[in-house]
């Protein structure tokens, strides 16, 4: 739900707090009176089947920044206390980043490190100096959030009142490129620059013969831990403002983490570096309470780091893509293997769809050979017992047969879209995140279906 930035990436945001921009309905606004019908009907047409970020952001950056003009000149006195009570009670993270924001478009969204050297390092006068320089533009950025998170209390609330429950997901890295790293670069392995020293990812794996380079900067730990984990607590904490259970991303890196120089090209050159362990959430513990999370505990996994996952009564995650490889967890990953305690999807965001899997030649894509894929095909067919029907519901449905607590099923499956339709190739920094829900996909049959099955399997 954050700020996207770099690759229009979940995982490279601007903020870890904020929300992004790009989700505020635009006729809430004109409701509200911040927008004319003109505004909106003004807009181009935009495709169907993708988004085309650039359009989109351009776009709607103009309009948010005339609804925003509009409020702070003409909203009511009872709304701007509203509006100042959410500033207040949010100032630990929107204060940074809004000035941080602010600095983006006045440096033309070049990275933090880049800045002129006192907002860079954060100079006390320099600070001051800038947050009086640009004030109107960081009254612009704090509406946008105020906006964002009032209709997002209002679709979580209405969506608790019909029995839904949402589930969000808390990255294990953020950008260096974001308003966390510039305003706790003490957290993060940095240089006296502001670059990052060492960064995250993983080693060869079914994606990528050399890894995956995310570039991430890695945390100071110990640093983190002297804190009590404050920035760590907050950040969790906000997470569990907006969602009902929280899906906790790379488990694996709170056990041991992939630990890569900067400037190296590819993954290969990492090593396996010891993280915060039990400590971290035992941390989390005492400061939030019970903790609804659940570990994506996919990759290397270690008995380690089972061990701190059941140490903490984390279900871990199961992809039924996987079930069928070569992946060394493969046999753990078939229905007759689960655990009740467990998450089961069909396919990831990082994976292909489900019939792009089946027909993919997997050049380019993955690590899997022709006799890979051959052999992967022949077990998926006897495993699972089918000819001739649609893989995707026979996926669908194996999930749902088992004993699994929970299951996920990407949209794009419960379409039987192909690889046309995949959300992210790990490992490329372009033309990922882009497949759009097209308003009449999902019709009366597939519904008819979706029900008939989780009745049928007591879902």
């Amino acid at each position: 739900m954050g700020p996207t930035g770099y690759g229009d990436s979940p995982y490279q945001c601007f903020s870890a707090f904020a929300g992004n921009r790009l989700f505020i309905d635009l006729q809430a606004l004109r409701e509200q009176g911040l927008l004319s019908l003109q505004d909106l009907t003004n807009a181009p047409a935009f495709p169907e089947e993708h988004v085309d970020y650039g359009q989109v952001i351009e776009v709607k950056t103009g309009l948010l920044r005339k609804a925003a003009h509009t409020f702070c000149t003409e909203s009511s006195q009872d709304e701007r206390a509203v509006f100042d009570a959410f500033c207040r009670d949010n100032a630990a993270w929107l204060d940074d980043y809004a000035l941080f924001m602010a600095c983006k478009v006045v440096h033309k969204g070049s990275s933090w490190a880049d800045w002129d050297l006192g907002i860079r390092q954060r100079d006390v006068a320099a600070l001051q100096e800038w947050q009086e320089r640009l004030s109107a533009e960081i009254s612009i950025h704090k509406f946008v959030q105020f906006e964002f998170f009032r209709q997002w209390e209002k679709l979580k609330t209405h969506c608790g009142q019909c029995g839904v429950r949402i589930m969000g997901d808390i990255p294990i890295y953020v950008a260096h490129d974001s308003a966390d790293v510039w305003s706790h670069p003490e957290l993060f392995r940095l240089d006296e620059k502001g670059r990052a020293t060492a960064v995250g990812g993983v080693p060869p794996d079914y994606f990528s013969s050399t890894g995956q380079l995310w570039g991430n900067p890695l945390y100071r730990w110990e640093v983190s831990a002297a804190s009590g984990h404050r920035w760590w607590t907050d950040r969790v904490g906000a997470a569990l403002n907006l969602f009902d259970l929280v899906r906790l991303d790379h488990f694996r890196g709170f056990e041991a983490y992939w630990e890569i120089p900067a400037g190296a090209t590819t993954a290969e050159e990492g090593k396996w570096v010891k993280g915060p362990g039990a400590e971290f959430f035992q941390t989390l513990q005492t400061r939030l309470g019970e903790l609804p999370f659940f570990a994506e505990n996919l990759g290397v996994i270690t008995p380690e780091v089972e061990a701190l996952r059941g140490q903490f009564g984390f279900p871990g995650t199961s992809v039924l893509q996987f079930a069928f490889g070569t992946d060394p967890q493969g046999p753990t990953f078939r229905p007759h293997n689960y655990s009740r305690e467990l998450v089961a999807y069909t396919g990831g965001h990082d994976n292909d769809t489900t019939v792009g899997w089946w027909t993919s030649s997997g050049v380019g894509d993955n690590t899997r050979t022709a006799a890979d894929i051959g052999k992967e095909r022949d077990l998926t067919r006897a495993y699972l017992g089918f000819l001739n029907e649609p893989v995707n519901w026979v996926f669908i449905r194996s999930i749902l047969a088992s004993v699994a607590a929970m299951t996920v099923i990407p949209l794009q499956d419960v379409l039987g879209l192909g690889n046309d339709a995949r959300m992210n190739l790990p490992g490329t920094a372009s033309g990922n995140w882009q497949w759009r829900y097209q308003r009449k996909a999902l019709t009366r049959e597939i519904g008819e279906e979706l029900r008939r099955l989780t009745v049928l399997y007591d879902r």
